[in-house]
């Protein structure tokens, strides 16, 4: 490859062929040579270590065990379908965590860190993990450094090593004059934390500045692999769920174990048979035991990062799908987020002369100085929107060959800081000739020119004129300076005297979808607020489009000069913010959540992070975005959508629903099998269930919950109701009563079939076929009624969920060769099929679910907003 050029990103010239980097090609045999540039993942369980977590869970102990009984009663039958059952829960188990680790790795690939490279002499975005040795990576202003490399071109370039030194204190960077010489030799240095070294390392972070760079070591070659660091960018735990969960299912444990062992010991005393009271015992412990809890959190939670990441929503942390229903704030950017981030350059102005497209004027002549200035202080190789807003511009304005870009050398630059929202270029000519172009917010620039109150006043509502009609606006300015100021170019921008020359304007539409979003927002009861660093009048009317409270609007001067009490009680009745710095923006957040607000937060830069960072669930943008703020966020817009985060909160609170629904089924259809395991023992009465059974029934309940339930459609209402507290827990007190309702009126219709069966003189066999039979149908229209929260059985049948018949599909089959197929009788100890006891178990079904439906309508129509679906 040829040598690399120096001030390659400067040169007011375009990529040729001596800077194209890579080919496609070249990057493609280097990879599969080198590898990805990733570190050693963290070494995943292997299968013995999957099957040793399972085999450690209570239930496949009470599956072995009952196995084990069964073979010392002889019922070799009994004992090889326990047996493989428990087996066959390893391979279901094994099955899940499987596809939930493939959807979380494919979510880790897409959470990469991106970098931009040079191949083929254009600017791409790659994966920083397919950057190879060789590549020509371009570097900017809050991006974290995707390899180690050396730098051919540097401008302000100030880098953060803290995660390689621990140092806190930035250093600055600069390339050498020749990077082939640097790297021959003893002249090669790779230190890290050195000031103005050449040298880049992997897992930095750009603070300031941009720059172009060689690769010279990725992946596990890189410093940072060397070191050994790694970080997992996805968290699949779910603290505060699985808190609760682990709660439950412990609560259970003990309340199964307990209830087991008094079971085995009164059977055993009463009948003096022990291995059928240890057999009434597991089979009790079996019916008590929630094993599904962790099986349905897993899913959930891996399942709904999945379906999320179709609506082009990255989710980083899973803990965030649990805020995403209880979200009551939305704050958003404007630019790129409610705006499409296409600008166009739309108005240019002088003091005595206006240009505006809307004129359909193609003529700019008049006021080219203006465009030119602001074409030079641009970066000329342009990412930013602006820049290449100008660029196109000045191209089909005053034509590509308009300047001479030859006669023009760029010395210095200076980027956006917090202190000073301009950013500036220092050229000089061949004519010797030194001026320093500046662009910037109006504030700023006319701050930089030292006008007069009333210069600034007629320039203000000039601007003010264009931002009515939700046009941004920017200023231009231009300054000479000496040769002293050459040679040592000043720290700040306010050390020049700059000459006002003009007013630049960008149009950037709305997205289409954003007034409906934000209609949606309000309909379920989450408040929009827009904050931006833009011009008020601009913010207020994309504000207006967008359909947000547009009564006021706060500036950030403004806010700074507020309490934070005073602030507190702005923020209630204001929704849109202009001209906030990132300090303020970070303090709007944490205010919004003093006041009890669950906050979700977007932002794209590097200053944006600590607001990100603080909001309960950080939102950042995956286009546009830097990776720092990507880093920060516990969400990423692929797409810097607002809509997508509508969608976002909408599958929220879906998934969350879904949840409940799964868990209040697993109470409700754990009491009826709890109760025909303990019946005998209170009735005097042979065993109704064995392990066999429950064990056939757990294959019915362990689907249903982590497929079925999953795959239900939303709520009609889900976003047409508040936003739920956050502090309340996943299954409320008065959610957990209407499972218990649930699950105690099918045990009073199996207590009722099996008074009928006494009455009728069945034999035992017979007595077990129409109460398992039943219980296998109740079980199926629990799934139904838990269905929805609210709506009829009859609406919830009618609802698609493929997963849902094919299931009741296979129970049934399953169920019919049960009571059919005569070794599966003997298994399950069945008698005879007849039809008039089946009749006995459709009609106690339908009455059961009829009896349900009534008392949910009842219920959720009188409860009070607690009970209700939140």
């Amino acid at each position: 490859m040829p040598a690399p050029q120096d001030n390659l990103d400067h040169k007011l010239t375009p990529i040729t062929a001596e800077n194209v980097g890579l080919t496609s090609t070249e990057a493609a045999e280097r990879l599969k040579t080198d590898g990805y540039n990733e570190l050693t993942s963290l070494k995943k369980r292997g299968f013995f270590s999957d099957v040793l977590e399972i085999i450690r869970q209570p239930m496949f102990a009470l599956l072995i065990g009952g196995g084990l009984v069964y073979l010392l009663l002889g019922d070799r039958l009994e004992a090889l379908f326990l047996l493989v059952f428990a087996c066959l829960s390893v391979a279901i188990t094994i099955v899940q965590e499987s596809r939930s680790e493939r959807v979380l790795e494919a979510l880790r690939n897409l959470a990469s860190p991106r970098a931009t490279v040079i191949r083929g002499g254009h600017r791409i975005s790659i994966s920083g993990r397919e950057v190879v040795i060789g590549d020509v990576m371009v570097i900017t202003e809050g991006d974290r450094v995707a390899a180690d490399a050396g730098l051919i071109s540097a401008h302000d370039l100030l880098l953060d090593e803290s995660l390689l030194t621990g140092e806190s204190v930035a250093v600055s960077k600069s390339a050498t004059q020749s990077l082939s010489d640097t790297y021959a030799g003893s002249k090669l240095t790779l230190s890290t934390g050195v000031e103005n070294s050449p040298f880049i390392f992997a897992g930095a972070l750009v603070v300031r500045g941009t720059g172009l760079a060689l690769v010279h070591a990725t992946g596990a070659r890189s410093e940072m692999g060397k070191i050994g660091g790694a970080l997992n960018s996805i968290d699949n735990q779910q603290p505060h769920l699985q808190k609760q969960l682990q709660g439950l299912v412990r609560n259970f444990s003990i309340i199964g174990a307990f209830a087991g062992g008094i079971a085995v010991l009164l059977y055993g005393i009463l009948r003096d048979a022990w291995l059928e009271a240890m057999l009434s015992g597991i089979a009790l412990g079996m019916s008590l035991l929630p094993e599904e809890f962790p099986l349905v959190m897993a899913v959930f939670m891996a399942m709904g990062a999945w379906r999320i990441s179709k609506a082009r929503v990255l989710t980083r942390r899973a803990s965030s799908i649990e805020s995403l229903g209880a979200t009551t704030v939305l704050c958003s950017d404007k630019t790129g987020t409610l705006t499409e981030n296409k600008m166009s350059l739309v108005a240019i102005q002088t003091d005595t002369k206006t240009w505006l497209e809307s004129d359909n004027s193609s003529s700019i002549v008049d006021i080219q100085i203006v465009l030119k200035t602001a074409l030079l202080a641009c970066s000329q190789q342009p990412t930013d929107p602006m820049d290449i807003a100008i660029h196109t511009r000045a191209k089909a304005s005053i034509g590509e060959h308009s300047i001479d870009f030859e006669k023009y050398n760029l010395v210095h630059a200076y980027g956006l800081r917090p202190d000073c929202w301009a950013v500036a270029n220092i050229f000089t000519t061949v004519n010797g000739e030194v001026t320093v172009y500046a662009k910037g917010a109006l504030e700023t620039i006319t701050a930089l020119c030292h006008l007069t109150e009333n210069q600034f006043s007629a320039i203000q509502k000039r601007a003010e004129k264009l931002a009515m009609e939700g046009i941004r606006v920017l200023g231009v300015a231009q300054s000479k300076i000496n040769d002293a100021q050459l040679k040592s170019p000043p720290e700040k921008l306010h050390d020049y005297q700059f000459e006002y020359v003009g007013l630049i304007g960008f149009a950037d539409p709305l997205r289409s979808n954003v007034p409906a979003a934000v209609a949606e927002c309000r309909k379920a009861g989450i408040r929009v607020m827009m904050i931006t660093g833009d011009y008020p009048t601009t913010a207020l009317a994309i504000g207006r489009q967008a359909g947000l409270d547009s009564e006021r609007v706060l500036k950030g001067d403004v806010i700074e000069q507020m309490t934070d009490d005073q602030l507190i009680i702005a923020l209630k009745v204001t929704s849109i913010f202009a001209r906030i710095r990132p300090n303020q923006k970070l303090r709007i957040v944490q205010l919004l959540k003093k006041s009890g607000e669950v906050v979700a937060m977007t932002g794209d830069g590097v200053n944006d992070a600590p607001a990100i960072k603080a909001a309960d669930i950080g939102i950042a943008m995956g286009g546009r975005g830097t990776d720092v703020a990507r880093e920060a966020s516990s969400i990423v817009l692929l797409d810097d959508d607002f809509g997508s985060i509508v969608k976002t909160i909408r599958l929220g609170r879906r998934i969350y629903d879904n949840l409940r629904k799964a868990i209040e089924y697993i109470i409700a259809v754990h009491i009826p099998i709890a109760g025909l395991a303990i019946m005998p023992l209170l009735f005097g009465m042979p065993l109704i269930l064995t392990p066999v059974h429950i064990a056939f029934l757990e294959m019915i309940i362990d689907p249903a919950c982590s497929v079925v339930f999953e795959a239900e459609a939303e709520e009609d209402n889900v976003m047409q109701r508040s936003p739920r507290d956050s502090k309340i827990p996943l299954v409320l007190p008065k959610r957990i009563i209407w499972a218990v309702i649930q699950g105690s009126i099918v045990i009073i219709v199996l207590a009722i079939i099996l008074f009928i069966a006494r009455q009728m003189q069945l034999i035992e066999t017979d007595c077990r076929t129409l109460l398992f039979t039943s219980l296998v149908i109740l079980n199926m229209g629990l799934i139904l009624i838990n269905r929805s929260f609210s709506a009829s059985i009859l609406t919830a049948v009618l609802k698609p969920n493929r997963s849902l018949w094919v299931l009741l599909s296979s129970v049934s089959a399953i169920l019919a060769i049960t009571v059919a197929w005569l070794p599966a009788r003997k298994l399950f100890q069945l008698g005879q099929f007849h039809w008039h006891l089946f009749s006995i178990s459709i009609v106690a079904s339908l009455a059961t679910l009829l009896t349900l439906e009534a008392i949910k309508w009842q219920w959720f129509r009188t409860a009070n907003q607690s009970l209700k679906p939140a």
